[in-house]
């Protein structure tokens, strides 16, 4: 690794002025977008995905080899089957690639750059080799770079080397060859900044850097969540449930001497029809949907997955400025010691802004120094102040809780001035009178936040402050605060208690004050832990401790990382609330992370959620919605799993004693059609109240013990309408065909509104108008497709008024039956006794790698770099 300034001159930058406009756009036409993935939706990509299916395949050949041997008739309805099929799943998945560009669109994600001497906030997908950039806490490193400058720096590279301790940095060259985990002198893209900060230059962007190498092998398409992983495993279920009966069907029909073209597409159709094709559609359906509904309740999903992480969530870690309380603080008093008056701590307090000492509200950053710029004495210090200079700064840390400066009168008097949280600001004090220590105990109690003010003479010529000077203090005073709780808080932490959720508080604030804000709102009655505390816990025991503990206070960024590791290693899922810089770890870290329109960039970019507003209750309307898409999607896939599962068995009964095939291929492909296309309606139905109550998620035991045990009640009645045509209507080929075809789309299509809700009776619960509309459509097709045009193409024959007397005893039966079950099956179910962490290392990196994502298409080569 070369020397940082060889680097500079190789990449041809000045490190003060940095990249001139005009050379920056050279460098991005000849390099391109520092992204590592496209959001961009593309019409051929989706209907690939929509034609990958070997199933399709296999009935694609069929229907050429149909052709092949003279029945072109069934070729051709089996194409225009495959055809709308196809179709619908397309036209649905791509709309949910648009939603999820839409969402992509609203979202920037920013660094700080130095361009023409000049810093700036650009959009990280602008960045060139050759950009100087600015690292600071909480960051998500924009690029590979050199470092040139750093402050205490240290990476979480664990999203590359799944080292999980931070990694200190400096400026020092390595050895070529060196290992990417010991690269001291890089900050590498997609890592993040857990302490201090830094500057450097950027040596490799997008799919050159060392993670968009790794990302780019992942794939560019959205990513998967639990439930659509699990889908795809019970898929996997289904196939080979299904490739076992088609070959046994298959087989059993040679034997029996039937036509081998006809028993290769029946199988092939007993194959399809055991599987919910529409089920991708039906999914990216629910979720486009959802995230119009979501953004209708304020609550902005960067991507369509995290509506279901959501709904998954049962532990929320918050922070309380803001959230619980108002947000708004005001300045109330100051609390001077003995000697002092008033407004001497006031004038210090102000001298001790980290930003300005001017009165500039907006450079002052931090929200105290805003409240205390914002009083009126602080207006009559201002020609007090106007004879200070500043002569040195030590910024504010989470580990010191601390700012110091160094100012200097009109006189040439130094004076260091220490203004942060009490504890720490008290332990470097001299001699702090009892007075002092009892009236920030009364602050404390009456929940009022405090920042404590200290001072001592220093030397002038000091150039700099170093963490060792702040000692041998004398204690100005106190600075008193006020931040209410939000009048409608206690009600939003009822609303997440109702959903199953338990809400914890994770503050750098003060315990007293964080356990009495709590106490107010009645949020629980479990213990307060400190961050020293939790630090002294292994994370066996922080597991344990978590648990009973509703406030965990003045914690570091890494603690409330740690404690956010430690409950999902638990199990269940994890959201966390944050909107500052201090956050940003923690939001990485959960499976949700959750910040607000009104946050620190650092924050909004850790984020997977957005709240338009800062409330509680506009999460609980998220969360509810999550579940909503889940208790949605899972309807079509008890029903796909049941009355497909038994239809088809049916049907491989059947042929084993029937002369004739139960249904032609192209019947049973056409029943799955109409019954698919009646359930992409599912999105729109409503769900119970009881179904939001606690956290969904993916159980495939539980998927299984339906299908066993609901899949048999519809071959009951199939086998019922098997002896109807045989024996009372004395029924031929096509007429036990149409028959058949017509119970079976009408039991399969209108048990929805059974299976659709654990009341009992089912009509205690009311469907969507369009899922209604939609399901009594599809029945009423495929009963009048017998009487039309089309009967003898399809092999359909006339059925007698007489069987349709028959059908609806059967429909009344079976949902009398199906009702029975639900009593048995619900009351026999208990929910898992342990969930293990959910997500792996793959699914954190890609998850990552949606932060470097623009709509424009990623190249596949790799260019040299500069």
């Amino acid at each position: 690794m070369l020397p940082g300034v060889e680097v500079l001159r190789e990449v041809g930058v000045d490190a003060v002025r940095g990249l001139g406009p005009e050379e920056v756009a050279r460098r991005q036409a000849q390099f391109g977008p520092n992204a590592v993935s496209s959001h961009k939706a593309r019409l051929l990509p989706v209907l690939w995905h929509q034609l990958r299916s070997p199933l399709l395949g296999l009935l694609l050949a069929a229907a050429i080899a149909s052709s092949l041997v003279g029945e072109r008739g069934d070729a051709v309805i089996i194409g225009v089957i495959v055809a709308v099929s196809v179709g619908l799943g397309f036209v649905n998945e791509y709309r949910a690639e648009k939603a999820a560009e839409a969402l992509h669109s609203q979202i920037h994600h920013e660094t700080v750059v130095v361009r023409g001497g000049r810093a700036a906030s650009v959009d990280v997908a602008m960045l060139v080799p050759g950009d100087v950039v600015e690292l600071r806490l909480g960051d998500v490193v924009p690029a590979d770079v050199r470092l040139l400058e750093v402050t205490g720096l240290q990476c979480d590279e664990s999203i590359l080397t799944g080292e999980s301790l931070p990694v200190s940095k400096g400026t020092a060259s390595v050895p070529v060859g060196t290992p990417l985990a010991e690269l001291a002198g890089c900050a590498l893209m997609g890592t993040v900044i857990r302490v201090g900060s830094g500057r450097g230059v950027v040596v490799a962007t997008g799919v050159r850097t060392e993670f968009g190498k790794i990302a780019a092998g992942l794939g560019t398409h959205q990513l998967d969540t639990e439930f659509q992983v699990g889908l795809r495993r019970f898929s996997l279920l289904l196939v080979s449930v299904a490739g076992a009966l088609t070959a046994s069907i298959f087989a059993i029909n040679v034997v029996l001497h039937k036509p081998i073209i006809d028993a290769l597409l029946f199988s092939l159709a007993i194959a399809v029809g055991i599987t919910p094709q529409l089920l991708p559609a039906v999914v990216s359906t629910s979720l486009a949907a959802g995230s119009r509904r979501m953004s209708r309740h304020k609550v902005l999903v960067k991507r369509l997955v995290c509506i279901e992480d959501l709904g998954d969530v049962d532990v929320l870690f918050t922070d309380k400025t803001g959230t619980l309380t108002l947000g708004r603080i005001e300045y109330m008093r100051a609390v001077p010691t003995d000697g002092q008056d008033p407004d001497t701590v006031l004038r210090w307090g102000l001298l001790g802004t980290e930003n300005s000492i001017q009165g500039d509200q907006d450079a002052a950053g931090n929200p105290l120094d805003q409240a205390l710029w914002r009083t009126p004495a602080a207006a009559r210090e201002k020609a007090v102040l106007a004879g200070y200079s500043r002569l040195a700064v030590l910024p504010f840390d989470h580990e010191r809780r601390m700012v110091s400066v160094l100012v200097s009168d009109g006189s040439g008097q130094a004076t260091l001035v220490t203004k942060g949280a009490p504890e720490s600001v008290l332990e470097r004090c001299d001699d702090v009178p009892a007075a002092a220590r009892e009236a920030l105990a009364a602050e404390f109690a009456a929940g009022n936040r405090v920042i404590a003010v200290a001072i001592r003479p220093a030397v002038t010529e000091a150039a700099v402050i170093r963490p060792d000077d702040e000692n041998c203090l004398t204690l100005a005073g106190l600075l008193v605060f006020l931040d209410p709780p939000k009048p409608d808080a206690s009600a939003a932490l009822g609303r997440l208690a109702a959903l199953g959720i338990a809400v914890k508080v994770v503050t750098g604030d003060n315990p007293a004050v964080a356990a009495k804000v709590c106490r107010d709102l009645g949020l629980g009655s479990g213990r307060t832990m400190t961050g020293p505390e939790v630090d002294a816990l292994d994370d066996t025991r922080l597991a344990e401790a978590i648990i009973s503990t509703t406030v965990f206070a003045r914690v570091s960024p890494e603690a409330k990382a740690r404690i956010v590791h430690a409950q999902r290693r638990s199990g269940g899922g994890v959201a966390f609330l944050g909107d500052g810089v201090n956050d940003a770890l923690a939001l990485h870290a959960a499976d949700v992370g959750i910040s607000v329109d009104s946050a620190t960039d650092v924050a909004k970019d850790a984020a997977d959620v957005i709240l338009l507003e800062k409330d509680l209750g506009v999460l609980a309307d998220g969360v509810a919605e999550g579940r909503r898409i889940f208790a949605n999607t899972i309807k079509y896939v008890l029903m796909g799993t049941s009355s497909n599962f038994g239809n088809m068995a049916s049907a491989a009964g059947a042929s084993l004693f029937l002369s004739f095939l139960p249904m032609l291929p192209s019947q049973i492909l056409l029943n799955n059609l109409l019954y698919d296309s009646s359930q992409l309606a599912i999105p729109t139905d409503n769900v119970d109240e009881e179904q939001l109550r606690k956290p969904s998620h993916w159980d495939i035991a539980f998927i299984r013990r339906f299908m066993i045990r609901f899949g048999p009640l519809s071959s009951v009645f199939d086998f019922v309408t098997f002896a109807v045509m045989l024996w009372i209507f004395h029924a031929g080929p096509a007429q036990f065909r149409s028959g058949w075809f017509v119970e079976s789309l009408a039991t399969q299509t209108l048990v929805i509104f059974a299976i659709r809700t654990r009341r009992i009776p089912f009509f205690r619960s009311h469907p969507s108008l369009p899922l209604t509309l939609a399901a009594l459509a599809a029945v009423t097709v495929g009963a009048l497709l017998p009487a039309t045009p089309l009967a003898h193409t399809l092999g359909f024959q006339p059925l007698p008024g007489a069987f349709f007397a028959a059908l609806v005893c059967m429909i009344l039966a079976y949902l009398v039956l199906i009702e029975i079950g639900k009593h048995f099956f619900y009351a026999a179910a208990s929910a898992p006794t342990h969930r293990h962490a959910r997500y792996g290392f793959h699914r954190h990196l890609r998850r990552r790698a949606a932060y470097f994502s623009t709509a424009e298409h990623q190249p596949e080569h790799t260019p040299t770099r500069p």
